[in-house]
């Protein structure tokens, strides 16, 4: 695959983040029982940026998970003949808590509904919101972000690349071009 244009920088994704950790408050009125919970693998680190910018903003720290949802995905099989299943790490009582979902794009809607039963399976939470930073359309199901960074329309044959400097060295959003 090869670049086909850079859509964000890292300054650009930093203000989309803050702006999401301002709605994930306002929505909320305030973080009283809100947790973020981080998609592997991107999901995460942006997960752990727009908490420390809830807390930059509110002084409050907000826990944050980390899912799995290789073996809730519907397309395992396909995948691979073995997949690699890493750990979810959610250190907090999900039970009637509101829980922000966090993933990186949002494309068909397969990768948030794996999600939500994975996060099910740890019980029933007050309610589930979704923050994705970039919304490329194309949804199969019906699932529909409450906090985007961006929505870019794409093609079929593009692919959205959101690298961090955490697990990528660089920070920026990338079409890619198959």
């Amino acid at each position: 695959m090869k670049t086909k244009s850079v859509i964000m920088n890292k300054p650009d994704m930093e203000r989309s983040l803050q702006r999401m950790a301002l709605e994930i408050l306002e929505k909320n009125s305030g973080l009283d029982n809100v947790y973020l919970v981080g998609i592997r693998s991107r999901g995460v680190p942006m997960a752990q940026k727009i908490a420390q910018y809830l807390k930059q903003i509110e002084g409050e720290e907000v826990e944050v998970g980390i899912l799995d949802i290789t073996l809730y995905r519907d397309d395992l099989s396909q995948i691979a003949e073995s997949p690699v299943h890493k750990d979810t790490i959610i250190n907090f009582d999900i039970k009637n808590s509101i829980i922000v979902l966090i993933d990186d794009v949002l494309y068909t809607g397969r990768t948030v509904r794996a999600a939500i039963d994975g996060l099910l399976s740890f019980g029933r939470p007050q309610k589930i919101q979704l923050g994705v930073l970039i919304d490329r359309g194309h949804h199969e199901m019906p699932v529909k972000a409450d906090f985007v960074g961006r929505e870019v329309p794409t093609s079929q044959s593009e692919v959205i690349k959101v690298a961090f400097e955490s697990t990528d060295g660089e920070e920026n959003v990338k079409i890619m071009q198959k």
